[in-house]
């Protein structure tokens, strides 16, 4: 059955029957307008959208795994910034003749990766449209703490990183060279690991800035070198190649450095930390900040593309 057949509203009502109540929702979707407890007095947001035939593809992922990996593009910016998610707000625009079932899995594959952190999906919109593109908008409180940022990196800090690198873009690869294993590696990509508990963490432990890593560690730490006007140096000693990402690298003629520095989507989180902090639980020392500007790996320019640019 296609949502065309039921309609706008049928569609709702059998969206809405999946979704979970995160324990700040005092108010989830049936009227004009969610209501969302925010103790802090203070609301971070941040919104991302998925296109098919950009982001996802519906012949590698399956709806649950659509709606786990646009839920954790957002909840991870939220922790990012050392706060924790409260709800979700998804927009779903789809062809007339999408399945119905194919919505609502990605209804419970959102819900689900919310309910991870104890967030609710609490509203949204939808909409006709001749290609299918998921939009999500998340929340988060910040627990009296204030945010973590990009600009606060000094000379002398740890760089540190929580969560894994390099297994989605290596899935990625995989699946568009025809294969579907090794399946850690593919289902890295359809559905990515997020290390939720790290960031607030990181906050507490004085992290001096902080950022998800979407679109490849190289590029992303350059957002952080840029904002706080300081140079960041990886060592790749610091990273193990995976027995399954070392063999598909070898049967595919690329270098799993590529994937492990400049490959995105695994949203791990990366932060600096002042010299001499004990690092929380969960986080590892991966390279240094010094005085300069820009990325270098061991000390030196990195060759081979950074990470994701949509537009380049």
């Amino acid at each position: 059955m296609s949502i065309a057949e039921i309609g706008e509203f049928g569609l709702i009502s059998r969206v809405v029957a999946r979704l979970g109540a995160g324990s700040k929702t005092l108010l989830g979707p049936g009227d004009d307008s969610a209501v969302v407890a925010a103790p802090d007095g203070r609301v971070v947001a941040c919104t991302d959208v998925l296109v098919e035939g950009r982001h996802f593809r519906r012949d590698w992922c399956g709806p649950a795994d659509v709606g786990h990996r646009a839920a954790a593009a957002n909840l991870a910016d939220i922790v990012a910034m050392g706060a924790e998610p409260t709800a979700l707000l998804v927009a779903l625009c789809a062809p007339a003749d999408l399945a119905v079932g194919w919505a609502e899995e990605l209804a419970t594959g959102l819900s689900d990766e919310a309910a991870l952190v104890g967030a609710g999906v609490v509203g949204g919109d939808m909409s006709s449209s001749p290609t299918l593109t998921v939009a999500v908008t998340a929340l988060g409180d910040l627990g009296g703490r204030p945010p973590v940022l990009r600009s606060g990196a000094q000379p002398g800090d740890i760089l540190a990183l929580s969560g894994r690198t390099g297994h989605a873009a290596a899935g990625y690869t995989v699946l568009s060279r025809g294969f579907r294993t090794p399946k850690i590696l593919v289902e890295a990509y359809r559905r990515p690991e997020v290390p939720y508990a790290a960031g607030p963490r990181a906050s507490a432990a004085g992290a001096t800035s902080m950022i998800d890593i979407s679109d490849g560690l190289l590029q992303d730490l350059g957002h952080i070198a840029a904002a706080s006007l300081v140079a960041v140096d990886v060592r790749t000693e610091a990273f193990d190649v995976p027995p399954a990402m070392r063999d598909a690298a070898t049967a595919l003629g690329v270098d799993p450095h590529q994937w492990l520095l400049a490959g995105g989507e695994d949203h791990a989180l990366a932060a600096t930390f002042p010299a001499g902090t004990a690092l929380p639980e969960g986080w590892r020392e991966i390279g240094t900040v010094h005085d300069g500007e820009g990325v270098t790996v061991d000390r030196k320019p990195w060759s081979g593309p950074a990470g994701w640019d949509h537009f380049r």
